[in-house]
């Protein structure tokens, strides 16, 4: 058997590069190299004896930076008798593993705060309001491709699917600032993740309108002040929502609606903002996935760069000051962004995002939103990381509820939820897995009690996944109560704070999770080992050098199973199953019971 934890002990950062561990069950093998891609050509380093340590063997080199790549890549070869091993970071080869699967580090981390945050997403108009919002229904609003009415229900009243955008409940900033407690104490985030607060047209506020201005609807900018002054006052961070891929109708630099004195792009060929958008070949204007109503900006224009993030007051920039001071930027749909029609040089301009953001705080968060695969966003140049959609939400989507993100049919075994959450975090460095945003929901998505068909049993075991994987968690407002709701806008139903609906239950966990993850040091920063596997169950590790918490969800019928404990690359540990009955665990002595559907806990310290 061949291990690397791509963490320390075993992977320790140099001054000219990293010093590499491989740990080995077999101690008289011919011969161990570290391969390494210098100059994109394979380069071999021998492995010296480092000793042995319990029931492993150590092997080490100083393996140096990269300069021609933006990751330093490397794998394992072992020789032993006629025959060779491989060792990548998706597991054992036969052969030369290929090369999108090789262990990858880069010299930039992520911000290492982030790892240990429990994030809380929250879409300002259906959270809280500590106001009673204006009476507008006599107003217009400009955010699609037609003028609309302002429509305002009572707070909860279902939302009518006709009228899904220009549909006001009132939320707003300060609402969110009274909340606090519930968001810290009762679930025990860390983090808030606020959907676009700018100036805009529609209650979702993808549309923007004015980027330098909170919408005076949710309190304008002396709310979002308040709210961040009180939110760093209790160690909490904020995380806000960058929309510059496109700008809503009613920008002023497109003015399709007229509404502002100088001509818009939308108006005149002639106008100032003409080149700042993206035009097909017939002269019209580019909507972000064909919709109209959200034209698409053009990078290649160097006024766009300036006001995004290249000028001293960029966007970007601009909220990373005081006295607002956000920790980090949720970049939407950040890999469309481009030039022209299309995402030309998307790599280059997030780049400069990254280096813009950096330069006003270098531990600010860029997170990008990724529905699919993010890997060559996550290399060490561009994102921290991203909205885990690909690498966790996906799969636990289909192994607990039988459904893709299309919702088509896609049921998962045991084996193959395994195989594709092991092939998402291959592909990028360990230290941009720990950043990575999981997410079991979002205002995008069906609620996950909802995609579970109302199954508190299965998402009970949905919320241990999410807690204990690794990355950061983040509880979609509402989930931690057991709010239900369907594809948006159902997604986006207004928070019951009467308690009537209130899942006591689910909150006592989310709480539960929330605390443990904050004294569990390998659920944040641990190396993950899946241990055993079967069509309906999966028991997976997170460990770090001195301690581990192994981890099993069972989806079907109780089961006693025999986890292979000896696979951890650590000393003797005194194990405890923490989740139900707390008692003394003897591994290897008996079989390991898994209850139906349900997820255990046990934590092993030395």
């Amino acid at each position: 058997m061949l291990l690397h934890p791509p963490i320390a002990p075993w992977l320790l950062r140099t001054a000219t590069g990293c010093r590499v561990t491989l740990l080995t069950r077999d101690a008289s093998l011919d011969a161990v190299y570290l391969r390494t891609l210098v100059d994109n050509e394979e380069s071999l380093l021998p492995m010296t004896s480092a000793g042995e340590h319990g029931a492993w063997h150590s092997w080490q080199a100083d393996m140096p930076w990269d300069d021609g790549n933006v990751a330093t890549r490397y794998a394992f070869k072992v020789l032993h008798g006629d025959s060779q091993s491989w060792l990548a970071a998706d597991g054992p080869h036969p052969h030369t593993p290929p090369e999108a699967l090789l262990f990858r580090v880069h010299r930039e981390l992520p911000p290492a705060w982030v790892r240990d945050q429990v994030f809380y997403q929250v879409f300002p108009d259906r959270f809280a309001r500590a106001h009673t919002p204006r009476d507008r229904q006599a107003d217009t609003v400009y955010g699609g491709s037609r003028r609309m009415p302002v429509i305002q229900p009572a707070w909860g009243a279902p939302i009518d699917p006709r009228h899904a955008q220009n549909t006001f409940y009132g939320g707003d900033i300060d609402g969110v600032a009274q909340q606090l407690d519930h968001i810290q104490h009762a679930v025990g985030a860390t983090a808030v993740y606020l959907n676009p607060v700018f100036t805009a047209g529609t209650n979702h506020r993808y549309d923007t309108e004015d980027y330098f201005n909170v919408d005076p609807e949710l309190g304008g900018n002396d709310a979002l002040a308040r709210l961040a002054q009180a939110m760093h006052g209790r160690g909490l961070k904020l995380m806000l929502d960058a929309v510059v891929n496109h700008t809503g109708t009613n920008h002023p630099w497109f003015n399709r609606w007229g509404t502002h004195p100088a001509p818009g792009a939308a108006q005149s060929p002639a106008s100032a903002w003409r080149g700042w958008y993206a035009f097909d070949d017939d002269g019209q204007p580019v909507g972000w996935k064909g919709h109209a109503s959200l034209p698409v900006l053009d990078f290649s224009h160097p006024g766009v760069r300036d006001v995004v993030y290249r000028g001293d007051n960029a966007i970007l920039r601009h909220w990373l000051r005081p006295p607002y001071q956000i920790d980090g930027w949720r970049l939407d749909v950040v890999h469309m962004l481009g030039e022209g029609a299309g995402a030309r040089r998307n790599g280059a301009h997030l780049r400069g995002m990254r280096q813009a953001i950096k330069q006003e705080n270098a531990q600010a968060f860029v997170l990008g939103e990724h529905f699919f695969e993010a890997t060559r966003w996550l290399q060490g140049d561009q994102e921290d990381g991203a909205m885990n959609y690909y690498g966790f939400a996906q799969p636990v989507w289909a192994w607990l509820a039988g459904v893709d993100v299309a919702g088509h049919p896609a049921l998962l075994d045991g084996a193959a939820f395994d195989a594709w959450l092991t092939r998402a975090r291959a592909t990028i460095p360990y230290d941009n897995q720990l950043a990575q945003l999981n997410l079991l929901g979002s205002h995008d998505t069906p609620r996950i009690l909802t995609r579970l068909g109302g199954d508190t049993a299965l998402a009970r075991i949905a919320l241990t996944l999410l807690f204990t994987y690794a990355g950061a968690p983040c509880i979609y407002y509402g989930d931690e109560v057991g709010m239900a709701g369907g594809a948006d806008p159902d997604c986006r139903r207004c928070m019951d704070w009467s308690g009537h609906s209130r899942n006591n239950e689910l909150l006592a966990q989310v709480k539960a999770l929330s605390d443990w993850r904050g004294r569990r040091r390998e659920w944040r920063e641990g190396a993950l080992m899946t241990l055993a596997a079967g069509a309906d169950w999966i028991v997976f590790a997170r460990y770090t050098a001195d301690a581990a918490t192994a981890i099993g969800a069972n989806r079907g019928d109780a089961v006693d199973i025999e986890i292979p404990w000896h696979r951890l690359p650590l000393g003797p540990l005194r194990w405890v199953q923490a989740t139900g009955p707390s008692a003394p665990v003897q591994p290897g002595s008996a079989p390991t019971h898994l209850p139906a559907r349900s997820a255990v806990i046990w934590t092993g310290d030395s």
